[in-house]
């Protein structure tokens, strides 16, 4: 089964990120892995506290794919993967696709500020030559109708 890797984060532009892998797996009959990857200097505290600290990210990450998790299985049928990682988001991403060969499409969510398309959307169309699967953007002001129509 093919599976697409999309990214929870705080972006506005990861829900259609999100919509879009599960309407695309429910639709090609795949699946979906939702990858969420705590920076490391996020805990630069002492040990005691960065622990704390490490273990509430964790459960605002699981409360948060949760969400996506319930509207994937109610409106989609699909049950998704996910995967709490550690450490730079792109080299994450590469050692996330490279150890679960199922992943056949990475989908990343495009923002919508004048500034560009967001900095994971950057770093990834940089690397995207050394992915070796192919990368799908989605727009962040994309409608339901016009992802539900394209998916």
């Amino acid at each position: 089964m093919r599976k697409f890797l999309v990214i929870l984060d705080d972006s506005r532009e990861c829900l259609n990120a999100m919509r879009f892998a599960a309407m695309r797996a429910a639709s090609t009959g795949g699946g979906v892995t939702i990858l969420s990857v705590i920076p490391p200097d996020e805990f630069n505290h002492w040990i005691g506290v960065a622990d704390l600290m490490r273990e509430e990210t964790r459960d605002r990450i699981i409360a948060h794919f949760e969400v996506f998790a319930k509207w994937m299985r109610d409106r989609q049928n699909i049950d998704p993967e996910l995967v709490i990682r550690e450490g730079e988001v792109v080299q994450e991403i590469f050692s996330q696709v490279k150890e679960d060969p199922a992943i056949g499409v990475l989908v990343l969510g495009a923002g919508t500020e004048k500034t560009g398309p967001g900095p994971l959307v950057a770093a990834m169309t940089k690397q995207a030559g050394f992915l070796p699967i192919p990368i799908t953007i989605v727009p962040g002001d994309m409608s339901k109708e016009r992802l539900e129509a394209v998916t």
